[in-house]
């Protein structure tokens, strides 16, 4: 098992003349653990006066009654910058997301395919299927409308303009748990069914809707769960593409996109129904090839709903991190984060700061007492940095969003 080691030296609080323990020495990392570029630690005049502005935002008011976690990282140099609290454990919200996200590139790829299939089972005779139409569901959170009318469509193209038997709705891609553990009951929570369309698991009264529009009569059909048996027929197959989903997912922070998103990696493990063990032991082991111990944290969901996950703002920087080094994950990664005063969650944040604005790609995290943003910039010196806050124990998420928004044009101005 693979660890980061800090070693710790004492630095004097420019605010205050106090003395804090805190590091801005490289992290002794496990030489099997990743690959990385030599650490030079040059001192520059962004630097000089990086660590004493970043030290005022730890005389924030907000911090008398607040927990804060904070870790900025040299991705260029590949260094540590600074840190405050960076291992403590806490709620990560939404940002969550990013193990998820960054956990699916890496285990599924980015050609990975969120499939909803339709089979039958039985003979058509002069239009009438005698049998039963199948639907197989792989957990596409982008399956609406027009992709159910496509089903139809290609079941009236066979020439079946009648079914006698039964819709099977074959969910077996996962376990029955509809919710996340430790998801709050009156939180506006996703049903977690591996069929889907436009979000609601009411799959086969939409499909016998639309089979009804396409001329295709179902008088006596009924609707049963089940699973896909042997010798079925592939009528077709609709599917969306990773890369579409995590825009959504990461962008405006859609929970149900991170489940869903969250079962694909569960289900690569070849397990059915998968469970969100499988996924956190995927998880588990993607912190540790990031040089993280994975018994460290509590991992619970894919979106951050849940009360029950634990990160720190180190290992937020270090998946990144590991994101970064591998182009075929950061590339994807990028295009899906918010970018400041731009778009996604962040379009209306640092909308007035010229450094920050569209500089800041970084996923946002909002529960009940959390705040929390991280992702990358470029420092005024050229380096590519990567940061991770969380602000835990707050009242209102807003006085999160101001002091994420001071750290971010702290890093991205050189005074």
């Amino acid at each position: 098992m693979k660890h980061l080691f800090l070693p710790l030296i004492l630095l004097p609080l420019a605010a205050t003349g106090q003395e804090r323990t805190d590091s801005i020495a490289e992290y002794a990392i496990a030489k099997d653990s990743v690959q990385c570029v030599e650490t030079v630690i040059t001192p520059m005049a962004y630097h000089e006066s990086l660590y004493p502005r970043l030290d005022t935002l730890l005389t924030d008011s907000l911090l008398q009654y607040t927990q804060l976690g904070l870790m900025v990282w040299d991705l260029t140099d590949d260094s540590l910058l600074y840190q405050h609290n960076a291992r403590q454990l806490m709620r990560p919200a939404s940002t969550m997301k990013l193990l998820t996200a960054i956990t699916a590139l890496d285990r599924l790829g980015a050609y990975h395919r969120y499939n909803t299939s339709l089979y039958y089972k039985g003979t058509i005779t002069r239009g009438q299927l005698t049998g039963d139409l199948i639907c197989v569901g792989g957990m596409d959170p982008m399956f609406d409308k027009g992709d159910m009318k496509a089903l139809a469509k290609a079941v009236r193209q066979l020439g079946i303009t009648s079914v006698h038997g039964k819709i099977i709705c074959d969910n077996s891609m996962k376990d029955q748990d509809k919710w996340g553990e430790g998801w709050c009951w009156d939180d506006k929570n996703p049903t977690l069914s591996p069929l889907l369309v436009e979000g609601s698991p009411m799959f086969s009264n939409a499909l016998i809707q639309e089979l009804k529009a396409a001329g295709v009569t179902t008088t006596g059909v009924t609707a049963t769960s089940g699973k896909l048996p042997a010798g079925a027929t592939l009528i077709c197959t609709r599917w969306h593409g990773i890369d579409d989903v995590l825009i959504q997912m990461m962008k405006e922070s859609d929970n149900l996109y991170a489940e869903a998103t969250y079962y694909q990696v569960a289900a690569s493990s070849g397990h059915r129904p998968a469970t969100a063990r499988d996924a956190q032991r995927i998880e588990v082991e993607l912190l540790e090839r990031a040089g993280l111990d994975g018994d460290v944290y509590r991992l619970a969901d894919g979106s951050g709903l849940s009360l029950y996950n634990y990160l720190s703002a180190e290992a937020e920087v270090m998946i990144l991190r590991y994101a970064w080094q591998r182009p075929n994950i950061y590339n994807h990664l990028l295009a899906t984060l918010p970018v400041a005063g731009i778009d996604g969650t962040l379009k209306k944040r640092m909308t007035d700061d010229e450094a920050a604005r569209g500089n800041v790609t970084a996923k946002t995290g909002t529960v009940t007492g959390i705040s929390s943003l991280a992702g990358y910039l470029t420092a005024p010196d050229g380096h590519r940095l990567v940061f991770a806050v969380i602000n835990q124990g707050i009242r209102h998420a807003s006085d999160g969003r101001q002091f994420q928004n001071r750290l971010c044009h702290i890093l991205c101005t050189s005074h």
